[in-house]
Formats: structure tokens, C-alpha cells, sequence
């Protein structure tokens, strides 16, 4: 008889292995994802990558805003008794009184090598503090956050072109690759748990939106890591905001924050970045060749943090 496996998932991470499960044939019995969100001017629902994905493969799925105090979906969880709850990416808190439906636990795939970058944002962060590899744990939740007993990790390296998408997509397709033997070892009681060291643990909080502004009082690296970490860093240039998309790293020096060729290097604390890829507020991005036949930006010019 199948194993009953329960998916909760919600960004395109999530997507390659739900696809890997439905696949290779496991019963993949209920999708969690989240609610369709509304657009910024209201106009357009959008569905999550999972919500899609799950109807092109006639998943039954379920949304609910919060499991908090959700009696309906703990009785239909509590019905369908599933073997697995897989959990990768879903974005909700799983309150304790759901941990014990499931026969074999609630599991949770994590972007990181734990008990390294427990919480929200493990890849941001680690691109963010230019760390030379990362991974993902399978781990089995328990009420803390993250700090559930892990039975298998793998690793990879962070190359130093890597950006919040490339790295999530290299991550993803290393778990679909790889955890399916993990879930047979799960379902038949051959996983070996193994408890964290938490001494070690690190925390990879949720990034604030003030954290992509650019300090060019740190090093060339530091700033083009957080440009890579977070999709775009911006600064100010005459009252109106740039968010640089893609740059590379300079070996030229000047004041913090000098436009110092009219390629649109610019000085840091260490060394220079160059800017290969913008985007003026309200436009579209623009390779920088494109973007320097109409701009004011000279050689010679201090930009502001502010």
C-alpha cells in the first residue's frame, strides 16, 4: 500500500521537489500553499509556484491563511492520516497540536547546513557573509524553530557569481536529486535522527528592506555580496533612488562613494565596484552601456547614502 505524503510548500524552491515525489510515484494526497495574494494595485490574484504547479498535476490543494486555532484543517489533516508531512519553504508556523497527525512526523527540508542559518532567510544570508558553501538538512520540526533533529545533509559550493535565484535553483535541484532515498529511509524507520548542536546554531533572520541600502563605507565585496544576497541593492543620485542589479568587483580606490571612472565605477572603503546592470525607479533595468547615454552620473561625483 502507498504511503500517504502531505506537501506544504510555496515559491518555485518548492516546486522541483514536489514534482520529483509526484514523479517517482509517491502518493502525494494534499498541497499547502499559500493563499493567492493580490497585486500591488489590487487588479490581479496570483498564485503561488506550488498553487501551480499542483493544479497542472490535479493536486487537491488547500490554503488556509493560519493554522492558528484552525480546527477545520486539524480534523482534515487528522482524517486523511498521512505517513509524511513534507514541509519545504511554506512560509506558515505549524503549531504543535499538528506535529503529532502525522505517522512519521512533520519534514522539513531546509536551505542550509544546520544547526547554520536556522530561520527565514538561510540563502540570503549566506551569499550576504560571502560563505564558500551551503547546503540543505532534512530535518524533523519539532515546536522551535529549526531545531528539530536532522538526519541527512548535503553539501555545495557558493560561487562567487552566485545570486539569491541561481543559488536557490542549484539547492532545490540538489534536494530533488537527493531526498527521496531520505523519505524511504523515513517512511520505513531506517533514518537515523541525529540531535543538533546548538552551540553552534546561527540564525539567518528576515531581511529588512532597509538592509539593500548601500553603505559605500564597506568593502567592494561586502556590497556586491549584499547586491547578489538580497536581488538588488539601491543608492540615491539627485533625490531619486537606483537599485543596482548586477556588479562586479573593481581594483580601483577612491572616497567612499566617488563616481571615479564614467563607466559608472565607484569607490568603496576597499577597492571599487562596477556597475554592469541598473534600474532608475520607476524603469526599467538597463544594461549600464544602455543607461549611460542618458545619464548625469560623471566621473568626480560623491554619491550619497541617503
Amino acid at each position: 500500500m502507498l504511503k500517504k505524503i502531505v506537501f506544504m510548500g510555496t515559491p518555485i524552491f518548492a516546486v522541483p521537489i514536489l514534482k520529483s515525489l509526484y514523479q517517482n510515484g509517491y502518493q502525494v494526497s494534499a498541497v499547502y500553499t499559500q493563499a493567492p495574494q493580490k497585486s500591488n494595485r489590487g487588479m490581479k490574484v496570483t498564485k503561488s509556484p506550488v498553487h501551480l504547479i499542483s493544479e497542472t498535476l490535479s493536486l487537491e490543494i488547500r490554503t488556509p491563511r493560519s493554522f492558528k486555532n484552525n480546527n477545520e484543517e486539524y480534523q482534515y489533516l487528522k482524517k486523511l492520516d498521512p505517513d509524511l508531512v513534507l514541509v519545504v519553504a511554506y512560509g506558515q508556523i505549524i503549531p504543535e497540536k499538528f506535529l503529532g497527525i502525522a505517522k512519521k512526523g512533520f519534514i522539513n527540508i531546509h536551505a542550509s547546513l544546520l544547526p547554520n542559518y536556522r530561520g527565514a532567510a538561510p540563502i540570503q544570508r549566506a551569499i550576504m557573509n560571502l560563505d564558500k558553501e551551503t547546503g540543505i538538512s532534512i530535518m524533523k520540526i519539532n515546536s522551535n524553530l529549526d531545531e528539530g533533529p536532522v538526519c541527512n545533509s548535503y553539501k555545495i559550493q557558493i560561487d562567487e557569481k552566485d545570486n539569491t535565484e541561481t543559488l536557490s535553483e542549484k539547492l532545490s535541484l540538489l534536494a530533488a536529486e537527493n531526498f527521496l532515498d531520505d523519505i524511504d529511509d523515513i517512511l520505513e524507520n531506517r533514518a537515523n535522527f541525529k540531535d543538533q548542536d546548538h552551540t553552534k546554531a546561527t540564525y539567518a533572520k528576515k531581511i529588512d528592506k532597509k538592509e539593500a541600502s548601500i553603505d559605500w563605507n564597506i568593502s567592494a565585496k561586502n556590497i556586491i555580496a549584499n547586491i547578489n544576497g538580497l536581488n538588488g541593492s539601491y543608492f540615491f543620485f539627485k533625490g531619486t533612488r537606483y537599485k543596482i542589479l548586477k556588479a562586479e568587483l573593481g581594483y580601483s580606490n577612491g572616497k567612499a562613494g566617488e563616481i571615479i571612472s564614467n563607466n559608472l565605477e565607484i569607490a568603496c572603503r576597499e577597492r571599487s565596484i562596477k556597475i554592469l546592470t541598473i534600474q532608475r525607479e520607476g524603469k526599467r533595468p538597463q544594461k549600464i552601456s544602455e543607461f549611460l547615454l542618458g545619464s548625469q552620473m560623471k566621473k568626480g561625483f560623491i554619491l550619497d547614502n541617503v
